[in-house]
């Protein structure tokens, strides 16, 4: 009987190792998930700031690759924007919290 008793003390105290093993995992895992995916915003809107500017210089502001262009960085922003409530601004190298960025970004 003592050794039932042990047996099933032993068990349940693995069962509990694990939970805490398991919950530590997890938590360790996740956490750097958040600046992972701001760091991909960040990349996205400066990628496409970057092919903005370039399609300005090549084929001026009205050419259909600079609104192709325009469109991207809308994009990027919009993605951010809806995945984080926040914004990447490539000129002031800050994030924004408001929805204040403009349409008209790069015009000369």
């Amino acid at each position: 009987m003592q050794k039932e008793r042990r047996l099933a003390v032993l068990e349940y105290f693995k069962l509990i190792l694990t939970g805490i093993a398991l919950t530590a995992v997890l938590t360790l895992t996740s956490a750097p998930r958040g600046n992972a995916d701001e760091a991909e915003c960040q990349h996205r809107t400066e990628r496409a700031d970057h092919k903005l500017h370039e399609a300005v210089n090549h084929h001026g502001w009205d050419s259909p690759q600079a609104a192709h262009a325009r469109g991207d960085l809308q994009a990027a922003r919009d993605y951010c924007w809806n995945q984080h409530h926040k914004w990447w601004d490539v000129e002031s190298h800050s994030w924004h919290s408001e929805h204040d960025w403009q349409d008209d970004h790069g015009r000369p």
